[in-house]
């Protein structure tokens, strides 16, 4: 889990960032049908607790475990929990309330609340193409909520769990700052396992709030979604050992064909025309977003490479 590398394989890189998307979009269909039943915080508890045999694994065996346990600013590990664990119970109560390509494409919304926050926490001087692109690609997270914002909507299910991943969106925003400025001092291996650690933790705040003891069948779906996770995680971390951030940052996008298919396959789910425009127009944002990304460098190619579409 070293922090990204020069070594130029690119073939490898896509393939391994595919199936870590595709396995991301199978550990939210696996949430989807548990949070039915089983209440987000414990959703978000087996997500984190499940990863962690299999992130500590890879860790030994990369021969990084001191790395791992060994912060120098273990307040800014435990500030990365908060936001991260935060979006990913919203995600996972939006998962319950939204079909799975609609969750996917407001969760598109990330870069562009990325760019306002380094905005105004960092400082960072956003000219017109950045602010044309972010401007795009939120009339395109209009779009996809706004037949959930109409009067007819308002206190549905549908309106409320729109608000959940909008707001998990915002909160990755803070996540990706607050990385930019982590990975400053601290190992890749130690950012992945302590925010598996703080995210099983925090979860369990949420004990006193209705945990449920699951059926087997959601017993099941919520460990394999852990573990499916943890192994996605490492995916994801791998493939920027064999190519560039900013090249292989647009593969995230390749999710809402994922959740499209999973969707209509398991849930018998069609995106919206909506969902369709809408998307098309985040995408277009965050691609924009993404290639001037690339020009300016710095820290976001590696705060990319260490922060998962959960959180």
């Amino acid at each position: 889990m070293k922090a990204p590398t020069t070594q130029n394989k690119p073939g490898t890189a896509i393939a391994l960032k595919l199936m870590a998307v595709f396995l991301f979009m199978v550990m939210a269909a696996m949430i989807k049908v548990a949070t039915q039943n089983v209440p987000s915080g414990q959703a978000v508890f087996f997500r984190s607790f499940f990863a962690m045999p299999i992130i500590i694994a890879w860790i030994w065996r990369a021969g990084e475990m001191r790395e791992a346990l060994t912060p120098k600013n273990l307040k800014g590990h435990i500030w990365r929990g908060l936001f991260g664990t935060a979006a990913m119970a919203l995600t996972f109560a939006g998962l319950g309330l939204l079909p799975l390509p609609e969750v996917t494409a407001i969760g598109y919304a990330t870069p562009m609340f990325t760019v306002i926050l380094a905005a105004i926490m960092l400082g960072e001087r956003v000219r017109l193409f950045r602010i044309s692109a972010v401007a795009l690609g939120l009339v395109g997270v209009m779009i996809v909520i706004w037949p959930r914002l109409s009067l007819e909507a308002i206190g549905t299910a549908g309106t409320i769990g729109a608000l959940f991943v909008l707001g998990a969106s915002i909160l990755r925003a803070f996540v990706q700052i607050h990385i930019r400025t982590l990975v400053k001092t601290e190992h890749t291996a130690a950012i992945v396992f302590y925010f598996s650690l703080t995210a099983t933790t925090l979860s369990l705040l949420s004990l006193p709030f209705g945990w449920i003891v699951p059926t087997w069948t959601d017993l099941i779906l919520l460990i394999g979604a852990g573990l499916i996770g943890g192994a996605a995680q490492i995916l994801v971390t791998a493939s920027y050992r064999f190519g560039a951030a900013s090249m292989l940052a647009p593969f995230d996008y390749t999710s809402l064909i994922f959740a499209a298919l999973i969707g209509y396959l398991i849930f018998a789910e069609l995106p919206t025309t909506e969902t369709v425009i809408g998307a098309s127009l985040v995408v277009l944002g965050g691609v924009l977003i993404i290639w001037r990304e690339r020009q300016l460098g710095g820290g976001r190619s590696r705060a990319r490479a260490v922060t998962d579409p959960k959180g």
